[in-house]
């Protein structure tokens, strides 16, 4: 499946990237900011999420919450999201309500700041901090995705800290903070927008130049810093975490190679032989046959710069300890580091992916999204019309050859959850 492509770049350095299907009377418009938490300094972390927030409290000619109320009065849905690379926004809406949905992302790219207001930080902040109480302290598990990156990641480097942010720096962060942050960062030069779906190819051009063209390209911004690191941790890297749960659940990562390399292709099928649904080997060995875990997922973060990481996902049935856990998930691997995989579960996982894929390109918010990563990162949106044949492409020796270099116990990192009462 090959869908159509158009992409080009504004004078203020905006690319934007088109792609018509008919097929459906909707539009989606995708944008994404390249920042992320890896962009934040020390001291005042959580800042790429906190605009997550503040993003949708109004801009110079949107009242706070409006751009929510205009959406979905129109019909459409929205929402936005964090990772540690990139920010992004996105609506999908009837046709008829595209330049609606442009103009309220060029209005708030363009002129957030005359709205912004101290009112309005310390009720975000306050948002934000509750959603850290809700998500990640007070949830069960909740603090894996802070304490297994801190693990796996150098002190010094801009994936180890908080995605959310700590309490301390979202309190400290002042106006001026926020402001210096989104003058930096949030500007059409570092920025990609992605609409797809039912419009008119002139008609769009003319409308993304008539609502973006006149943002001001941005001044700059500092350099990340090296984030090259070895393949491996070099050796088996522990944390145990004393929670209020149930049942033990396991962590495992390992380093694994960037995404959009060769390598990481192999890494990706590997991560859907070991655990993508049913049938996977881990489902199978551990769930359904030792009966140790009642659920396993596998899969890659997807990160661009330095390092990946490839994390196994596990969780003890009652009555299984932690010890046992550990042991039967490290068994597994082990085996595939000795054994390798087969041309049976290769050939399966790629069609599983075929699949998924087709389903993602027939969705306009999904191929919004896919068509924003591959720009944002790689300069080429075109690469989506690629993927398939570059999973094809990856030969059964090359996942085994990927298992044997990077899942061995030279480069395992666990975060081993266990249950206060089982420590007592």
């Amino acid at each position: 499946m090959r869908i159509p492509i158009e992409s080009y770049t504004l004078a203020n350095g905006l690319r934007v990237t088109l792609s018509e299907d008919h097929r459906a009377p909707i539009v989606a418009v995708n944008l994404w900011y390249h920042v992320g938490s890896a962009n934040e300094r020390e001291g005042r972390t959580g800042f790429a999420h906190l605009f997550e927030h503040m993003l949708f409290q109004g801009s110079e000619h949107v009242g706070a919450n409006e751009h929510f109320e205009l959406v979905q009065r129109a019909g459409g849905t929205l929402n936005g999201s964090t990772w540690l690379e990139r920010t992004n926004y996105y609506e999908t809406v009837p046709s008829h309500h595209l330049e609606t949905a442009l103009w309220l992302e060029a209005d708030r790219m363009g002129r957030l700041l005359p709205a912004m207001t101290q009112q309005k930080l310390d009720t975000q902040r306050s948002v934000v901090q509750n959603e850290r109480r809700w998500s990640v302290d007070n949830q069960p598990y909740g603090t894996w995705w802070e304490r297994l990156p801190a693990l796996c990641f150098p002190a010094t480097h801009p994936f180890h800290h908080s995605l959310i942010g700590s309490f301390a720096d979202l309190d400290a962060a002042s106006l001026d903070d926020i402001a210096g942050f989104f003058a930096t960062y949030y500007t059409p030069d570092n920025a990609v927008l992605t609409v797809t779906g039912d419009f008119d190819r002139l008609e769009t051009r003319a409308l993304i130049e008539k609502q973006f063209g006149s943002i001001a390209r941005g001044t700059g911004r500092p350099s990340l810093p090296d984030m090259a690191l070895p393949p491996t941790f070099g050796s088996w890297l522990r944390e145990t975490v004393e929670d209020d749960v149930m049942v033990p659940r396991l962590f495992l990562a390992s380093r694994s190679p960037v995404l959009g390399t060769d390598a990481y292709y192999a890494a990706s099928l590997c991560a859907a032989v070991l655990g993508l649904r049913r049938g996977s080997r881990l489902r199978r060995a551990l769930v359904r046959d030792q009966e140790v875990a009642s659920a396993v997922s596998v899969s890659t973060w997807d990160l661009a710069k330095g390092a990946d990481l490839f994390v196994v996902d596990v969780t003890a049935r009652p009555g299984v300890s932690a010890a046992q856990l550990e042991a039967a998930t490290a068994a597994e691997l082990d085996r595939v580091v000795e054994l390798g995989v087969t041309d049976a579960e290769v050939a399966r996982v790629v069609a599983l992916l075929e699949t998924d894929l087709a389903l993602a390109l027939e969705s306009a918010g999904d191929r919004a999204d896919k068509l924003s990563m591959f720009a944002t990162f790689f300069e080429e949106p075109e690469r989506v019309n690629a993927e398939l044949e570059r999973y094809r492409a990856v030969t059964t020796q090359q996942v085994s050859a990927f298992a044997r270099a990077r899942l061995g116990r030279d480069n395992r990192a666990s975060l081993m959850y266990v249950p206060k009462a089982d420590v007592a």
